[in-house]
C-alpha cells in the first residue's frame, strides 16, 4: 500500500493506537502531537493524507487546515474530533475536508474512509482535461478554474465535482450519483458535505451570469450556460 498519513492527535494515547492500528495495515504513517509540528512537518515532508484532531493546542485542527490549503489545495484531509456540533462539521467541509469523523472513532469504519478518500485521489484522469464553461477554462488536469487573468485552483473534491457536472452539461446529475461517486454514501454528512461543495462552485462562476449551477429540488444539479 505504502501510503503515507500524517497524524495529529495531541492526545498521544490516541495517537499511539492510531499509529500502531494504520501501521498494521500497512500504511507508513508520522505522527504529531499538535498543529504547529505537523505543520512544520507538512513542509519538510510529503504525505498522502492528513488525519486531523480540531481541539489541540498551539494550533487547531482547522487553523492547520486553513494553513495547509494555502500551500497545498490537492492533500486529502480527514478530520477526527470530538466537536460534533453541525456548525464545526459543515466549518470543516468549508476548509475543504474530505471527510469528517466523530470520536469514538471506529477503526474498521476509519479504515474504510481513509480507503475511499484514497481511491478517490488517485481514479483515472478524465479523457478530456479541458471544459468550456461559459468565459471559464476548466483546467481538470492542473485542478484550475482561469477567467480572463484570475486563476481559482481547485482542491481534488472541488475538481471531480465540477468534473461530473462538466461531463454531463446541460443534463440533470442526481444528488445519489454524486454522493455514491465522489463520497461514498448518501448519509446526512455526506449530503450537507455535497451542498457546501456546490456552493463554492457556484461562487468560483458567478463572475459569468450566463453559466448557473441549477438544483433540481430533491433531484440534483445541472450545469447551465444560458
Amino acid at each position: 500500500m505504502n501510503h503515507r498519513i500524517l497524524i495529529v492527535e495531541d492526545d498521544e494515547s490516541i495517537g499511539y493506537l492510531l499509529e500502531t492500528f494504520l501501521q498494521l495495515e500497512g500504511f507508513r504513517t508520522q505522527y504529531a502531537k499538535h498543529g504547529k509540528e505537523a505543520y512544520h512537518l507538512l513542509q519538510q515532508s510529503k504525505f498522502d493524507l492528513c488525519l486531523l484532531d480540531v481541539i489541540m493546542p498551539e494550533l487547531d485542527g482547522f487553523e492547520l487546515a486553513q494553513k495547509l490549503r494555502t500551500r497545498n489545495q490537492f492533500i486529502p484531509i480527514i478530520f477526527l474530533t470530538a466537536k460534533a456540533l453541525k456548525p464545526d462539521i459543515l466549518k470543516g467541509f468549508e476548509l475543504g475536508a474530505d471527510d469528517y469523523l466523530v470520536k469514538p472513532i471506529d477503526q474498521e469504519e476509519l479504515l474504510a474512509r481513509i480507503k475511499a478518500v484514497l481511491r478517490r485521489s488517485k481514479e483515472p484522469a478524465p479523457s478530456q482535461t479541458q471544459f468550456t464553461i461559459g468565459t471559464y477554462l476548466f483546467d481538470v488536469v492542473n485542478q484550475q478554474l482561469v477567467h480572463q487573468d484570475t486563476i481559482v485552483y481547485l482542491t481534488e473534491l472541488e475538481c471531480k465535482l465540477l468534473l461530473l457536472l462538466c461531463m454531463e452539461k446541460g443534463t440533470l446529475v442526481t444528488r445519489s450519483y454524486i454522493l455514491k461517486t465522489l463520497w461514498g454514501k448518501e448519509d446526512y454528512f455526506a449530503r450537507r458535505s455535497m451542498d457546501v461543495f456546490i456552493s463554492k462552485l457556484r461562487k468560483y462562476l458567478v463572475q459569468d451570469v450566463a453559466v448557473q449551477i441549477k438544483n433540481i429540488h430533491n433531484s440534483g444539479f445541472i450545469l447551465i450556460e444560458q
